[in-house]
């Protein structure tokens, strides 16, 4: 598997568990309020905050950086492509 098949895969499952940690913990939160109960709201708050140190802020961090280097690494690989004698 070459170095930009393993950046997509990287940047893919990046962006699924940012979208989807956002969804699960938004949904989690929203439901919590629905009930009304304080100590609910609180336990699913504190559980949204680990969720996001846990999941999204890797994920954040991931996303552009998996992103600018797949661009890089596309650029290069095109400009390589086209710098090639014609067979």
């Amino acid at each position: 598997m070459n170095a930009y098949a393993v950046l997509k895969f990287v940047h893919i499952v990046s962006a699924t568990l940012l979208f989807g940690t956002g969804l699960g913990t938004a949904f989690s939160l929203w439901m919590s309020y629905r009930c009304g109960n304080v100590a609910a709201i609180a336990t699913a708050a504190r559980i949204t905050v680990l969720a996001d140190w846990l999941f999204t802020t890797p994920a954040v961090i991931v996303q552009p950086l998996s992103g600018m280097t797949r661009i890089a690494t596309d650029s290069a690989a095109r400009a390589f492509a086209s710098s090639s004698p014609a067979r």
